[in-house]
């Protein structure tokens, strides 16, 4: 039965409360060089033809051999799910509740898969090996730490995505090793095409992603965060990691004229309320323009937080979008 496990979060949240930072504070306005150079080149919208294998080197330089297709895959991330249903395969087990968005399998279907128990940070192993997996794909910076429990009998795969660019990859990757090259060259052709499409109508409004569960909240950084990569062809987004050095506020988020919000609450067990309306006891966020104008959009953390994969983001330009018009 598929169900959210009690502490399914981000990977890393806990590193990134601190981690996604903001810089600077004056006006939102910039050069038009400036603008341009942020929103980086115009989208390709080429797709390579991907070739069936059973030995590649991923993305990220992580090598993956397989004696065979992959049959059982056991998902530990949610990027997995999203890879999987843009190829049109059920994983055999998952550890988060993407499956369960319309978009995806759907409620009742994804009832029909297993979730691992544990959590998001700390799967169980027996558990994981109960499904009999030919292949485990998890986060490397969460995961990899499985790596020798599984090592003699499964394959552990460690993903670690950090842009649009490196999930398109790993798409592709998925695709090889399972032999669904014409989904996978379908899928990455779609999202493509949908990304090219909204560059054509770029705003001139400046957006914001926070992610959190209470005052303590996260700004999404286009260098540590999938969804928030694809920001800069979409608005004016100038938020930038700093790694773990400085902090955040609403002064500065106030400082920067916001013009829309996008807010993901992060669910840490039972749902405790809305992180917007949390942060709404705080004066300081009355005054951002985006709250001001209505124009703070509640969002699907599990797609625009976690799902990081092609559809998930398919998704989030299709949101994005329409609010930023």
């Amino acid at each position: 039965m598929l169900r959210s496990p009690s502490r399914f979060v981000r990977s890393w949240i806990t590193a990134a409360l601190v981690a996604s930072v903001l810089v600077g504070c004056g006006s939102s306005t910039e050069p038009a060089s400036e603008k341009a150079a942020a929103a980086g080149q115009k989208t390709d919208v080429t797709v390579e033809p991907i070739k069936a294998t059973r030995e590649l080197t991923d993305t990220n330089g992580v090598k993956v051999s397989l004696d065979k297709e992959p049959e059982r895959i056991v998902c530990l991330f949610a990027l997995c799910d999203d890879i999987l249903t843009e190829l049109g395969i059920v994983p055999t087990a998952t550890n988060g509740a993407l499956l369960a968005h319309p978009d995806f399998l759907g409620e009742e279907k994804a009832k029909d898969v297993d979730v691992i128990p544990g959590g998001f940070i700390a799967p169980e192993v027996e558990a994981i090996l109960s499904h009999k997996p030919d292949l485990v794909i998890g986060l490397e910076d969460t995961h990899g730490k499985l790596a020798p429990a599984l090592k003699d009998a499964t394959t552990f795969w460690p993903m670690q995505p950090e842009t649009w660019e490196d999930s398109v990859g790993y798409l592709r990757d998925v695709a090889a090793l399972t032999g669904r090259t014409a989904e996978g060259e379908k899928a990455e052709k779609t999202f493509r095409a949908k990304l090219a499409e909204a560059e054509k109508t770029r705003s001139d409004k400046t957006a914001l992603i926070i992610y959190g569960s209470d005052e303590n909240f996260g700004v999404a950084t286009p260098e540590t965060d999938v969804g928030a990569s694809l920001f800069p062809k979409l608005a004016d987004y100038p938020w930038k990691s700093r790694g773990v050095e400085g902090s955040y506020s609403l002064e500065e988020i106030l400082a920067r004229d916001v013009d829309v919000l996008f807010v993901e609450t992060m669910s840490f067990g039972e749902a405790d309320g809305k992180l917007s309306e949390k942060l709404a006891k705080n004066p300081l966020w009355g005054k951002i323009p985006a709250v001001k104008n209505g124009d703070v959009h509640e969002v699907n953390s599990e797609v625009w937080a976690k799902g990081r994969g092609t559809r998930s983001l398919g998704l989030i330009l299709d949101e994005a979008t329409a609010a930023l018009r």
